[in-house]
C-alpha cells in the first residue's frame, strides 16, 4: 500500500504557525505534495526541513519570491527527482516539481508530482498565462505517459489543478461560469486531460455521485461554514495506477478555527 496526500498550503510559514507541523507529524500518508509553498529553502521553517521519519524534502521555489511555489515530502529515497516540465516559460515558476519512486510488493513503479497550476483572472494577462502553460503541460502529459508506460511505470500528478471540471466541483457554478476556475475552455481542457491524454480522476472515479468533495473554501464570508467550497485538488492518474486507488479522502478540518490553510488536504490510499 502507498498513501499520497496533496494539500496547498497557502504559504509553508504561516501554516506551520497554524498547525501544518502537528498534521505533518500525525499523517499516515507515504508522500506529501505542497503547493503555493512561497518560501525558499532557506525560509522554510527549520523543523520543516529534515523532519523527522521523513528523507530529506525537496523544494522548487519560484524565481519571484514570496509566490506559487512547490514542494514534496517522501518516507522513501527517490531515485529520480525533476524541477519543471521542459518549459522555457515556466520551469522556473514553482510550478512542477516531481520525483521517481521504486517498486515496492503488489505495486510498480511510481512518478508522484506535484502541480500547482496558475489560477488566472478572466480577461487579464493572467490568463493569458494560464492558458499558456495548460497548452504546454497537456502535451508534456501525454508525452509523459508514452515515456513512463516504456518504462513500466505509473504517473499520478497531485496538486491544485485551479480548475472545477463538473458543476458538481462546486457549490455555486451557476454564479461562476464566466469566473477564472471554471470557464468552458478550462473545463473542456481539463476532459482533454482525460479523454484525450487518458488520465483518470482518482477521487471522481471513487465518489462518482457526490457533490465536491470540495478541497478549497474561499476566506471571505462563511464560505467553509457554509461548505461553499469548490473541488479544485486533484490527483490524476495513470489508469494503471488509477485502478489501484482503494480510498480518496479530502480531510476537511472540523471547524473554521482548526483550518491552517484554505485548501484541505485531499488523500488518496493505492495497493494492489
Amino acid at each position: 500500500m502507498i498513501t499520497i496526500t496533496t494539500v496547498n498550503v497557502n504559504g509553508l510559514r504561516a501554516a506551520s504557525g497554524k498547525g501544518f507541523d502537528a498534521w505533518l507529524a500525525a499523517t499516515g500518508a507515504d508522500v506529501v505534495c505542497l503547493q503555493e509553498v512561497r518560501a525558499d529553502h532557506e525560509q522554510v521553517p527549520a523543523q520543516l526541513r529534515a523532519p523527522e521519519g521523513w528523507a530529506r524534502p525537496l523544494f522548487a521555489p519560484a524565481s519571484a519570491k514570496g509566490r506559487a511555489g512547490v514542494g514534496l515530502y517522501t518516507r522513501v529515497e527517490p531515485t529520480r527527482s525533476q524541477v519543471g516540465f521542459g518549459s522555457t516559460e515556466f520551469d522556473e515558476s514553482g510550478r512542477y516539481i516531481e520525483i521517481d519512486l521504486p517498486p515496492a510488493e503488489g505495486l510498480p513503479g511510481i512518478t508522484v508530482a506535484s502541480l500547482y497550476l496558475p489560477s488566472g483572472e478572466t480577461g487579464t494577462a493572467r490568463q493569458e498565462e494560464k492558458e499558456r502553460f495548460m497548452a504546454e503541460f497537456l502535451a508534456y502529459l501525454v508525452a509523459a505517459r508514452k515515456r513512463l508506460e516504456a518504462e513500466g511505470r505509473e504517473l499520478v500528478v497531485c496538486g491544485d489543478w485551479n480548475i472545477a471540471h463538473r458543476e458538481a466541483d462546486l457549490r455555486n457554478w451557476k454564479t461562476n461560469q464566466k469566473n477564472a476556475g471554471f470557464l468552458p475552455e478550462e473545463r473542456a481542457w481539463l476532459s482533454r486531460v482525460f479523454d484525450e491524454a487518458g488520465y483518470v480522476d482518482i477521487v471522481r472515479t471513487l465518489h462518482p455521485d457526490e457533490l465536491g468533495p470540495y478541497s478549497w473554501w474561499s476566506y471571505r464570508g462563511r464560505a467553509f461554514d457554509n461548505d461553499a467550497g469548490w473541488r479544485i485538488d486533484y490527483q490524476i492518474a495513470t489508469p494503471g495506477l488509477a485502478a489501484l486507488a482503494k480510498s480518496a479522502v479530502v480531510e476537511r478540518p472540523v471547524d473554521h478555527p482548526s483550518r491552517w490553510s484554505d485548501h484541505a488536504p485531499v488523500t488518496v490510499t493505492f495497493g494492489a
